[in-house]
């Protein structure tokens, strides 16, 4: 039955209506009686005190649950402010739906004005937007199937005009979401794969983000194929608790990790996009066949030429070329060898790997206060790591429980929007703890979310290591120069900060300091603890190795 309500009405209900989960916003005039409209259809809201907070948290949440989230923003400024995490986002092809006020067409003159489209295009996101009354539910409704049916962060403008005018409104007038069928892959292609991995004697299968519903598949192809397994970043935790398989691929692999990917002959990588963080430049590629599995033509070949490409669903991929090489006979022995299982064993965690400690006088060793942090807590848990020279301690050393419990907000480089996706993987998984590894520098721009974590009551962690610096800029040009005073700050008590906010927080100088956290820990856990952690500065691994001062 039909009733006439306002545009701004007809827009929120019918992204209800299609399934959208979860609202993270700064709501202001533009956009607040469709947030309300959300709110009314029960979708639950997240009130972020910054922009780029909500676009971050709705990112991170989309992550961790595959479903359509949305992030509601005023127009022009509101806009802009977020436009940092859409483009996180949008690279990361997380199926996200931005709803935003604009200005009344042709007003140029407005303050808010801006070309709102072209900044969305600008940075890989899909621009969308209400064309008329009349349209707006069509409108609406294709901007919430595009974003969940293309994996895609869409934008949709909503001129204020438009939202203020009436239309009449059914329910049952919403173009419900069309069935899209998991493409499989062609019978060349199949016959390609299986040859290939049928014949290998050291193959090694790599599980992307894209992989993240063919877990099972996976594990069996590689028990056929006696491949290894292992993931790239964004799948990382694929395939915890198999013995054959290591842990990370890429910048955050250990160096035995890499020296058994490097000596594959076959490498089949599903659902990722091989960039060259993956590959470590191309070198993790080198001197052997290259199959790269994704359902979109487009990433196959995209950061790095390979030999064989196959469109396809990863799991459908996956199971028919495990059922093909099992009717051929016995599983093959290939890379799994007893020597090859002891290897990888040794090499699979960070925590295992031994280290020399260069903890200083009332500073710490950021990797032995990472691995004391990663025993300590629980492994129900889910870790996001910040951007910058210290990426590598949360983002390699944190162990994970499962593919949901790992994010890593590193594809458009920007530091400073960890504690914000955090936040949005807590509220997706309320049952984890989550971990946060952030720079002083990164904290400090986005601190503000501190106060969306109290009002939540999340029981999070937030490990600042905390150099005083800009520490990426400074371990980069410090051989170059001495005039870094624009990358090096004075020493900032972060913790009394951090309490300000209501959170419960501990500065660590020396590893036993940690023991302060322990009553956090068997208490309630209803606020956040921000550890700040006074580091020795030197260049993580990670940055040592990248630019060859190891």
């Amino acid at each position: 039955m039909s009733e006439q309500i306002t545009v701004a009405e007809a827009v929120g209900r019918t992204v209800a209506a299609l399934g959208a989960s979860h609202i993270f916003g700064v709501v202001g005039s533009g956009n607040f009686q469709v947030t309300n409209a959300l709110i009314e259809a029960e979708v639950p809201f997240t009130a972020a005190r910054h922009e780029m907070g909500a676009a971050c948290m709705a990112d991170a949440y989309s992550r961790a649950t595959g479903e359509v989230s949305i992030i509601s923003l005023h127009q022009g400024c509101g806009l802009t402010n977020a436009l940092t995490g859409i483009a996180e986002a949008a690279k990361c092809h997380t199926p996200v739906l931005v709803l935003t006020g604009d200005t009344v067409a042709g007003n140029v003159t407005d303050n808010f004005y801006i070309d709102q489209d072209a900044a969305v295009a600008a940075v890989g996101a899909r621009p969308a937007r209400i064309r008329s009354a009349a349209s707006a539910v069509q409108d609406a409704a294709h901007a919430v199937h595009t974003a969940a049916l293309d994996r895609a962060t869409v934008v949709l403008s909503m001129p204020v005009d438009i939202q203020d005018e009436h239309v009449d409104f059914d329910e049952a007038g919403i173009p419900p979401m069309p069935v899209r069928l998991r493409p499989g892959p062609s019978p060349e292609s199949l016959e390609k794969l299986v040859e290939l991995l049928g014949t290998a004697e050291r193959p090694v299968i790599v599980g992307g983000r894209g992989a993240w519903g063919a877990a099972a598949e996976l594990r069996r192809l590689a028990e056929a194929s006696g491949a290894l397994l292992v993931t790239s970043a964004a799948g990382r935790g694929l395939f915890v608790g198999d013995e054959w398989a290591l842990d990370i691929m890429g910048g955050f692999a250990t160096e035995g990790a890499a020296e058994l990917i490097a000596g594959a002959d076959v490498l089949v990588a599903f659902g990722a996009g091989l960039n060259k963080w993956t590959t470590r430049e191309g070198s993790l590629m080198r001197d052997k066949t290259v199959i790269q599995v994704d359902d979109r033509a487009t990433a196959i070949g995209f950061h790095r030429p390979v030999d064989v490409g196959i469109l396809g669903d990863a799991a459908v991929v996956a199971a028919a070329a495990a059922d093909a090489i099992a009717e051929r006979g016995p599983a093959r022995v290939g890379y799994r060898t007893p020597e090859t299982h002891e290897r990888v064993q040794a090499a699979r965690y960070w925590k295992d790997q031994p280290f020399t400690s260069r903890a200083e006088p009332g500073l710490v060793d950021p990797q032995e206060l990472v691995n004391a942090v990663d025993t300590m807590l629980p492994m129900e848990r889910v870790v996001v790591t910040d951007g910058g020279n210290v990426n590598c301690y949360a983002g390699a050393h944190l162990r994970v429980p499962d593919q949901r419990g790992y994010c890593i907000p590193l594809s458009f480089q920007s530091i400073g929007l960890g504690l914000a996706s955090a936040i949005g993987a807590g509220v997706a998984q309320p049952e984890r703890m989550p971990i946060v590894g952030t720079g002083d520098g990164a904290f400090l721009m986005t601190l503000v979310e501190l106060d969306t974590a109290v009002r939540l009551a999340l029981g999070m962690v937030v490990i600042v290591f905390n150099d005083d610096a800009y520490g990426a800029e400074v371990n980069l040009f410090q051989h170059q120069t001495d005039k870094l005073g624009t990358v090096r700050f004075p020493d900032t008590d972060l913790a009394a900060i951090a309490r300000g906010y209501g959170c419960e927080a501990i500065t660590v100088r020396e590893i036993e300091d940690l023991d302060a956290a322990r009553s956090w820990l068997d208490g309630p856990r209803d606020r956040p603890l921000v550890i700040d952690a006074k580091i020795a500065r030197f260049p993580s691994w990670m940055m040592a190795r990248h630019h060859g001062k190891h």
